[in-house]
């Protein structure tokens, strides 16, 4: 317990660490620029108080949880028993690996419907389009996004195949996709490949890349086990761009077949 509560207040003294700066802006603008004094000060101060708590005590839940959770999974997925391979063979086909597959788009798609962040993002955009934009559509769309981007993600851990290869091709169509795709959701599709990337889906993501490169035969943690994120920012604004130009070709095609 005492060894806990020790790394807890380094994590909580880094963390103030880190936030005071953005504190020290802000008031200093309200102060010196604005001249104008802080509203509820008190309030304010309780706040930012829950604030750094609430920073170290989920810093420290991705150390002893989420992290261990990831690699763990990592590890009994591409366990040589569990797959039925060789230990000794290094040369192990990608195909052999079809769970690892399977859990990072499931997990990418779960994390991602829970996301927070673009919950708040997808009740505003129904909000402000009345209803055009259905917010558990935009959901679906997105955790699809992240979830198919997640597993390409992983097949590029166990290939070893570069990452700019996925990168440079993926932003290539979604250039093309945003040339056709309507007005009103471009912006849209854009912020939501960086809510996506935000309180629930890295940590788990992040711990399941480094997991991954640390237990697959010739893989590098620092080279191979970075980079899903880039997947899961990359692939739901490729989803949202599709989603709104089916629902555009399919309210034209009920259209033209009333008239």
């Amino acid at each position: 317990m005492i060894d806990w509560m020790s790394q807890f207040a380094l994590v909580l003294l880094a963390t103030c660490r880190d936030v005071l700066p953005i504190a020290a802006i802000i008031i200093g603008f309200q102060i010196l620029v604005i001249r104008k004094p802080l509203a509820h000060p008190k309030k304010m101060l309780i706040g930012f108080i829950y604030v750094l708590l609430g920073i170290a005590f989920f810093l420290e839940g991705l150390e002893m949880a989420l992290f261990p959770l990831g690699k763990l999974m990592a590890t009994q997925l591409t366990n040589p028993e569990f797959l039925g391979i060789n230990p000794a063979d290094q040369n192990v086909s990608w195909q052999a690996y079809y769970w690892v597959y399977v859990f990072a788009a499931c997990i990418g798609f779960a994390t991602t419907l829970a996301e927070p962040s673009l919950l708040a993002v997808a009740w505003k955009a129904q909000q402000i389009s009345g209803g055009t934009i259905h917010a558990l559509g935009l959901r679906i769309a997105v955790s699809m996004g992240v979830a198919f981007g997640i597993a390409l993600g992983a097949y590029r851990i166990v290939t070893g195949a570069e990452l700019y290869y996925f990168i440079v091709v993926g932003y290539v169509i979604v250039l093309i996709q945003t040339l056709f795709a309507p007005k009103l959701i471009i912006g849209l599709a854009y912020d939501s490949g960086g809510v996506t990337t935000s309180t629930v889906t890295v940590p788990l993501v992040t711990a399941l890349g480094l997991g991954l490169a640390s237990t697959v035969p010739g893989r590098n943690p620092l080279l191979d086990g970075f980079g899903l994120i880039a997947f899961a920012s990359l692939f739901p604004i490729m989803a949202v761009l599709g989603y709104a130009q089916i629902a555009q070709w399919l309210n034209k095609d009920s259209l033209s077949s009333k008239s």
